[in-house]
Parts: structure tokens; C-alpha cells; sequence
């Protein structure tokens, strides 16, 4: 079954297993949220969503870039319209940056330092993106 046919539970629960499988802690609330970014080194933050751009675009773009040999030291995720709470305060760190999701955030010593936003993730390929992160990777991390 197509997955944007799914009913909402199957969905969210899809798009979670989905950063789950490449290594993303789930981020729940404000304090959880404080707590990931007070680490030092990079962060890697995916701002999850249930559309079809984080589905078909954004989850498979980020699989693909960390593969790469240089990568975030920690991976976490937020859920928008899910984890509002989590989603609102991670947002707070992304200065400069209109809320969107998906959205796929570098994050250095609770510094927000790059983003890939819903835009360009509704525009681009799955490679172009992958290739984006993969940039910010071999700059920053």
C-alpha cells in the first residue's frame, strides 16, 4: 500500500521507525530538547513530519548522507504537529530560520549553523539533498 494512503497512526509511526532505523533519538519535550543541544560537537536535528516531501525526499536523503565517512555526532529528531512542545523549542535554536518541516538542521555546540528547509526539500531530488547534507557534514563535523 501506498504510504501516503495509510491511515495517520500507520503514518506517524512509519516516519518515526524511519529515522529510528538510521540512528535518531526522539526528542519528547522542552527539556529533552535542551538536554541534545547543550552537547558539544555536531548535531544533527530532522524536523520529522508525516508529508510526502519528509517520505519521499527529506528520511531517504538523510539515509543516504550518513553513510557518509564524516557525520554529526548525534542524531535526534523532532516530530512536528507530534511532540509540539519538543518541535517549538527546537525551533527556538533555529535563529534566522522560518519554521518548516520537514526540515534537516546542523546544529554546533547549541549553535544552529546550517539548515536544509521544506522548500528546497519540496524541490529538489532525494541526491541533491543528500549531497547538500553531505556538504555540511565535510564542512562542519
Amino acid at each position: 500500500m501506498d504510504f501516503h494512503f495509510l491511515p495517520m497512526e500507520e503514518r506517524v509511526s512509519n516516519a518515526r521507525e524511519g529515522l529510528i532505523e538510521q540512528g535518531f533519538q526522539e526528542l519528547h519535550s522542552k527539556m529533552e530538547v535542551d538536554l541534545a543541544f547543550a552537547k558539544k560537537g555536531t548535531t544533527l536535528v530532522f524536523v520529522n513530519s508525516v508529508c510526502c516531501s519528509g517520505e519521499d525526499i527529506a528520511r531517504p536523503a538523510s539515509a543516504i548522507a550518513l553513510k557518509s565517512e564524516k557525520k554529526p555526532d548525534h542524531l535526534v529528531s523532532v516530530f512536528a504537529g507530534q511532540e509540539k512542545e519538543a518541535t517549538e523549542r527546537a525551533r527556538e535554536y533555529f535563529e534566522g530560520y522560518e519554521p518548516s518541516s520537514p526540515a534537516i538542521a546542523l546544529m554546533k555546540d547549541g549553535k544552529c549553523i546550517k539548515m536544509v528547509e521544506r522548500s528546497e526539500i519540496k524541490t529538489e531530488s532525494i541526491e541533491e539533498i543528500a549531497s547538500k547534507l553531505q556538504s555540511m557534514f565535510e564542512e562542519y563535523c
